[in-house]
């Protein structure tokens, strides 16, 4: 059956193998490359659109015939074919319009929504890089160094297990962390170097590997700077950050630039928090021929911060601290991270590519927290450490084939991934002040190998597009355990075939609808192969999406859809005890719905409302609550983008009351927050200001049923312990472009 796959594809592409062709480039005035244009033959009622180096191909094209380009936040431009040749096409950047939209099988909804989102209102904060995926939400809960916890489609992920993140292509999520199973830090990211957001939600896609059940998220950053940048905020709680993002080189074919970021907090609590984070980025990108390019990255993160951690309910009440307080105020921890990323592009011919990509990663973390005070140890208190460094080396090479005629086009993508995890001293201990190690619990060298290959085949017949994929994954396991009296050295290996398939019918212009069935899957901690052999350490995920995007009017475009996803195992790997928690098999279903509306051309409405049931399978009704399952959440926004220099956003978001334990008797308590920004542009400077929680609402941004102990109580209670969210804070900010 495989070999008659290769070979129907290499007789297609064989076929079409004397076509005449049209190549170009899509730019805009400084020479950044556009993606996503929309490239139109009218003559016959043919279209394609730029990828991510704003490069196109049309087949069948003659001299003579007219291409009409047009993009959402670009002028329109109409052009007659001089002569077949590599062509440039620089558009003007315009107001950003809703009507220019127009929906075909080239682009999903989740392309439309992100371009629209990031183009209108560009990320500017930390707290809103995950934010901007409709549907997520994010929770700090110890300190403003540690990963946020994410919520997404009826998934508490805690820090990424359910989620594939990547940036400009390197994983985030981390396999086998000291302390958790993808555990996805995203600080060492500059908010304003991001140029794009790619988003997907299920497990449908055959280039994401790893944790892509509940979706995926990548964040590509710039190439390339408009302009030279330094901004300065000053805010409540002596927060203050310093960016800086200099040109340093700016030429036709080789562009460079660095950005740095420092930031100070001590946050809302009585502990303060001397939270620090320090961020530089080096990028080269470099168009080495007309057919190839280059782009080189180098980033260095480092964080530290002290935190107060997750607090007891029945000590707010009784008034022994206040929401802000703190039962163990020497929580905190240190992180850092220095990446190195390569990435090569060649146009092999006019309708072939190759992309390749090699990365390597040095990342280091330690984390102290408290989250049952004295249950365990009446005298020194559960404080605990959980330490790591890690190596993380990896590449990735993609071959692309196309095709195009009319009425019919194809793709085909073969890719190769390997990516090697070298965690080194990874320890779990039981510790006293942060500065003590009582005994340790774990301690041992892990090493994870993933290598994976992937087929993804689009054909475009008509109005229809299919897309058939599939994706096999292959881990090797390594554990050395430092702890054993004797020499222990533990290896495993598992494999996971992954088959997709979507199909795509774009009505008209303004009418698409979609089906999305696929397989996904999360692999668990490496050490779960010792402790736990005869689970299923690698559960899969079955899901499928039926959907619509319309537009009923040019001003309006509405996605909606139905989901559903099943879950072999409930289980993952608690770091905070070093043990395996298997909850069995679960199912969630629900509905999304987004709508992005622009009323007059610089006002934007977006809503986001998401309804989920989620619930454990083979378990007695009333016992099968999901803890800290969202089963519904709401996100809206007003944003003003005025050509006179105004700027400005109200945004409120919405999460409802959800179980905090399997009998829902533990309730996490619902919130509504509502964020305020305006800023004024002149000719090189901006002033604004931001406030999060304009009205001061008093909510819990995470929550946990846990059980503990305080010092004084003789017998231990489990309720609600929690982290306060971020009450009212303003803050004020001042850029300056040259």
């Amino acid at each position: 059956m495989q070999n008659l796959l290769i070979l129907s594809i290499l007789t297609l592409l064989s076929v079409c193998s004397n076509a005449q062709d049209l190549e170009g480039t899509i730019k805009d005035a400084n020479s950044n490359p556009i993606s996503y244009s929309l490239i139109h033959a009218p003559q016959y009622n043919m279209h394609t659109h730029s990828d991510d180096s704003g490069r196109f191909r049309l087949s069948n094209i003659k001299v003579g015939d007219t291409l009409e380009i047009s993009h959402l936040s670009y002028e329109p431009q109409t052009i007659v074919i001089q002569e077949l040749k590599p062509t440039t096409i620089t558009l003007k950047e315009t107001t950003i319009s809703l009507d220019a939209i127009v929906i075909s099988n080239d682009l999903t909804s989740t392309d439309i929504i992100s371009e629209l989102d990031t183009r209108i209102k560009p990320v500017n904060s930390s707290q809103e890089i995950l934010a901007k995926v409709p549907g997520l939400f994010i929770g700090q809960h110890a300190g403003g160094g540690k990963a946020e916890q994410i919520f997404l489609r009826g998934f508490d992920i805690d820090h990424g297990t359910d989620i594939t993140i990547t940036a400009d292509g390197i994983p985030v999520n981390m396999v086998s962390h000291a302390h958790g199973q993808g555990y996805a830090d995203l600080h060492f990211i500059i908010p304003e170097t991001i140029e794009k957001i790619d988003f997907g939600l299920g497990p449908y896609y055959a280039n994401r590997g790893n944790f892509n059940t509940a979706g995926y998220v990548d964040f590509a950053t710039k190439k390339n700077l408009e302009s030279n940048q330094i901004k300065l905020e000053l805010g409540q709680n002596q927060t203050r950050r310093l960016l800086s993002m200099i040109k340093i080189l700016d030429q036709k074919r080789n562009r460079a630039y660095l950005a740095g970021e420092y930031l100070l907090s001590n946050g809302p609590f009585i502990s303060p928090q001397n939270f620090s984070r320090a961020n530089i980025l080096g990028n080269f990108s470099s168009d080495l021929s007309a057919s190839s390019s280059l782009n080189i990255s180098l980033s260095h993160f480092t964080s530290s911060w002290d935190a107060s951690g997750q607090i007891p309910q029945r000590a707010v009440d009784d008034g022994t601290i206040t929401r802000f307080g703190a039962i163990d105020d020497t929580e905190g921890g240190y992180t850092s991270r220095s990446n190195f990323i390569l990435d090569y592009k060649k146009f092999l011919n006019s309708n072939s590519i190759i992309k390749s990509k090699i990365y390597l990663s040095n990342y280091n973390f330690e984390l102290f927290s408290n989250f049952t005070f004295f249950l365990e140890d009446e005298e020194n208190g559960d404080q605990i450490l959980q330490k790591e460094n890690r190596y993380l080396y990896g590449m990735n090479t993609e071959y692309s084939r196309s095709i195009s005629r009319t009425n019919f086009e194809a793709h085909f993508d073969i890719g190769l991934d390997l990516r090697i995890d070298d965690s080194r001293n990874n320890q779990l201990a039981n510790t006293l002040n942060r500065t003590t190690v009582l005994n340790f619990i774990q301690k041992g060298d892990v090493t994870e190998n993933n290598l994976a290959a992937y087929l993804n085949t689009e054909i475009e017949l008509g109005k229809f597009k299919l897309n058939p994929s599939v994706r096999v994954d292959n881990f090797a396991y390594t554990y050395l355990d430092d702890l054993s009296p004797e020499y222990s050295k533990t290896t495993a290996t598992r494999s996971i075939v992954s088959p997709k398939l979507n199909l795509f019918y774009s009505h008209s212009k303004n009418l698409q609808f979609y089906t999305k069935l696929g397989k996904g899957f999360h692999t668990n901690d490496a050490r779960a192969f010792i402790n736990a052999e005869d689970l299923n350490t690698i559960p899969a995920a079955y899901g499928y999406d039926l959907g619509t995007v319309y537009k009923p009017i040019p001003s309006v475009m509405l996605n909606i859809a139905y989901w559903s996803l099943y879950l072999e195992q409930e289980f993952v790997y608690v770091g905070d005890a070093g043990v395996v928690e298997p909850s069995g098999k679960s199912q969630r279903r629900g509905f999304d719905l987004s709508i992005r509306f622009q009323p007059i051309e610089w006002l934007f409405f977006n809503a986001d409302a998401n309804y989920t049931i989620a619930r454990s399978l083979n378990v007695e009704p009333g016992q099968d609550f999901i803890p800290l399952a969202p089963d519904f959440t709401f996100k809206s926004g007003l944003t003003l983008k005025h050509h006179s220099g105004l700027s400005g956003s109200l945004d409120l978001r919405h999460i409802n009351n959800r179980p905090a334990n399997e009998d829902n008797s533990i309730v996490a308590l619902g919130y509504t927050v509502t964020d305020l920004s305006m800023s004024y542009s002149f000719s090189n400077l901006t002033l604004g200001f931001q406030i999060q929680n304009l009205f001061n609402t008093e909510w819990n941004e995470t929550q946990f049923a846990t059980e503990s102990r305080l010092f004084d109580e003789a017998e231990s209670v489990e309720e609600i312990h929690f982290t306060p969210g971020t009450p009212f804070f303003a803050k004020g900010i001042v850029e300056y472009r040259f």
